[in-house]
């Protein structure tokens, strides 16, 4: 028989045990800790103790108002689900102490994948992480707990993630080459169109928050606010990385001018050659070469317009979180009319050199998808097509599992719910 206790953790025991757990994450640490006080909601650090080594923990989170009290464990709690008996141990220590606190239900959404899908949502063989991890799911059903079932569709704490293994990739130019050939040709375009990619200041996140704003109405999703993304950057302080690429509308202007010189030049060369001798070959460069400089000069007009909007155009935006086993993009938001500008792909890539490739962590989360593969007419295609340029992965996660703690006052809840959803 093992011997397990259940302790308080520091916050720092905390951080450095979320930072060696194999599903360690951002959601557990005491930054989300801090985040989740600042919202009123009553946060403690949680561990299993076995042989004077922690070997499960929890953010532990209990949320009051005047209808009721429940208990929450976002994106945890850490622990081997595989290892039953430390799994009975804390999920039972966990019922106890939120039976104490007065709740009426515990909810947790366990970070450990339930399986591993390749970039398209296709089975992966047993040994790449493909065998579901049924067993896992069955223990804490049999410990009570109601599975909200394996889901599609986006949910607040994303059932289905899209990742990329970055293992092996140790510079620019091999990172560049880990994407299929659209995107790279959407990186180096960006870059080529005067795209800069820049970290703003806490006192800039009305950037931020602006570019989130019109892309939430675009979508139809929910739009946080700037004094949210200020109290997540106050929060997670160093670890949390507001980005935004900008378009340096002088510069793509100077670029393309110089094409199009260049361009002109051809062109008046092949004219002049081709009317002192026409041939066929030279006509066809030199219908090629007009067309070219045509569109360089459609290219300017356009640039002429996007140059009354300023010298320096904000055209996306991403916060990126850092955690010691992987860097997340968490929030994120484009402006439509700068599209063509593939901004959204540069601020990807430069996330992945700079917060991953250059910090030696080789897992990158692109966060949440719908889980939908296989209909291309369905809501989340284009992000799912997006994060498919880039060649990663798909991990499903086992899901929402709830614990009725106080069962009449669990049942009184359910009820009550189902009355407000008709």
């Amino acid at each position: 028989m093992r011997a397990f206790s259940l302790v308080t953790l520091s916050p720092e025991a905390f951080d450095d045990f979320s930072a060696h757990h194999a599903d360690g994450n951002f959601q557990q640490t005491s930054a989300a800790g801090r985040l989740r006080a600042g919202q009123g909601i009553e946060v403690e650090y949680l561990g299993v103790q076995e042989n004077g080594k922690i070997v499960a923990g929890a953010l532990f989170e209990t949320h009051r108002s005047r209808l009721s009290t429940f208990s929450v464990v976002h994106d945890g709690p850490l622990c081997d689900y595989r290892d039953r008996e430390l799994t009975e141990y804390f999920m039972t220590q966990l019922k106890q102490h939120a039976k104490a606190k007065g709740s009426a239900q515990m909810e947790i959404v366990p970070e450990m994948p339930y399986c591993l899908h390749d970039s398209h949502g296709g089975e992966l063989p047993a040994d790449q992480g493909g065998a579901p991890a049924d067993d896992a799911v069955e223990t804490l059903k049999k410990l009570g707990f109601i599975h909200d079932g394996f889901t599609i569709g986006y949910t607040a704490v994303p059932r289905w993630r899209y990742l990329k293994d970055l293992t092996g990739i140790t510079d620019e130019k091999s990172l560049l080459k880990s994407y299929d050939k659209r995107t790279q040709w959407s990186v180096k375009r960006a870059a080529s169109m005067g795209v800069h990619v820049r970290e703003l200041s806490e006192d800039e996140l009305q950037v931020f928050a602006d570019i989130e704003q019109v892309t939430a109405e675009r979508r139809n999703f929910e739009y946080r606010g700037e004094a949210y993304f200020r109290k997540f950057k106050q929060a997670y302080g160093s670890k949390a990385h507001f980005m935004v690429a900008q378009i340096h509308i002088g510069e793509y202007i100077a670029d393309m001018e110089s094409k199009r010189d260049v361009l002109q030049k051809k062109v008046d060369t092949l004219q002049a050659k081709y009317d002192e001798h026409p041939t066929t070959k030279t006509g066809r460069q030199l219908g090629e070469e007009s067309r070219n400089l045509a569109a360089a000069e459609k290219r300017l007009a356009e640039a002429a317009e996007y140059a009354k909007d300023g010298d320096v155009l904000p055209a996306a935006a991403s916060l990126f979180v850092e955690h010691a086993r992987e860097t997340v993009y968490l929030f994120s938001g484009s402006v439509e009319k700068y599209k063509p500008f593939y901004a959204s792909a540069l601020i990807q890539h430069d996330a992945m050199l700079h917060l991953c490739v250059e910090r030696g962590v080789t897992r990158y989360n692109f966060y949440g998808i719908d889980g939908v593969f296989d209909d291309p007419n369905s809501e989340g295609r284009g992000v799912l097509e997006f994060k498919q340029g880039f060649n990663g992965y798909v991990e499903e996660l086992m899901g929402s599992f709830v614990l009725p703690v106080r069962p009449l006052a669990f049942k009184l809840k359910t009820s009550v719910r189902k009355l407000l959803r008709r």
